[in-house]
């Protein structure tokens, strides 16, 4: 029972980062687009926000769990899952505009692009669970859950908005209903509650392997922010002054200062 208990908690845990990207596609109720300017800014914060959360969260509490070789071996591990699953897949600029238009087996071709991408964050959220009902946590909703997973959890949902914004943007250029753009931005992020799971499952009963764990989730999430975020960011900057690369750098900094002041909590 304390087993479902628990795996139920990490499953909304990974299901509320999954409904944050929905925020992202609020702002087209009351507005009918964004700028360039702030939709660098806004994958700006989202890089910073992960490479923090990536660092100062998972990268830490890994060396406190293990050695530097256990989480470098780990973060190789992660960047090599993202790369091959990539090469698998081939295509992995699928354009949202195909969400409304696809068949059943795009669709799934969409749903596995889109697990290799918010996988990783999923990850991330479950085994920052590992300590979950151990001492040294929180108190919530009879819970006892680690300092780290509310970090986590915080941070992967405000990195999610912008992703569910840029989800919209072309979307919106079709003409397709508000409350769809909410759905297909959290259909996007679905992969991750998964992920939390099964994670968690692994690194709470397979408690050497953790250290590994941190490590895999802080690489796989830094390489996608360097690899994905950060040139999307200058894609869309194209047209501003300087290439957006102000906008972008402040975003980024903005994240990390949003960020570290919750490492110390």
């Amino acid at each position: 029972m304390v087993l479902l208990e628990n795996l139920l908690l990490v499953f909304v845990a990974g299901l509320i980062t999954a409904l944050a990207t929905g925020i992202g596609a609020l702002p087209f109720f009351f507005f009918e687009g964004i700028s360039d300017r702030r939709n660098v800014i806004l994958w700006g914060l989202s890089s910073g926000i992960m490479l923090s959360a990536s660092t100062f969260g998972l990268v830490d509490e890994g060396l406190a769990e293990g050695t530097p070789l256990e989480i470098a071996i780990g973060m190789a591990a992660g960047v090599a899952l993202v790369v091959i699953a990539h090469d698998v897949l081939m295509d992995t600029d699928i354009d949202p505009k195909q969400y409304e238009t696809a068949d059943f087996k795009k669709l799934v071709l969409i749903l596995g692009i889109l697990t290799v991408h918010s996988f990783p964050e999923g990850v991330a959220i479950g085994v920052s669970f590992a300590d979950l009902g151990l001492e040294g946590g929180t108190q919530f909703l009879g819970f006892t859950v680690p300092v780290l997973a509310i970090f986590m959890t915080v941070a992967i949902s405000i990195h999610n908005i912008p992703e569910g914004t840029a989800i919209s943007i072309p979307l919106r250029s079709m003409d397709v209903a508000n409350w769809k753009l909410v759905w297909w931005a959290v259909f996007s992020s679905l992969p991750q509650p998964i992920g939390a799971v099964l994670a968690f499952g692994f690194v709470r009963y397979a408690r050497e392997f953790l250290p590994y764990g941190f490590g895999f989730a802080a690489g796989a999430m830094i390489y996608l922010v360097l690899t994905e975020f950060v040139p999307e960011a200058l894609d869309i900057g194209e047209r501003l002054p300087s290439g957006g690369k102000p906008e972008l750098a402040g975003g980024i900094l903005v994240g990390i200062l949003v960020m570290v002041p919750l490492t110390f909590v």
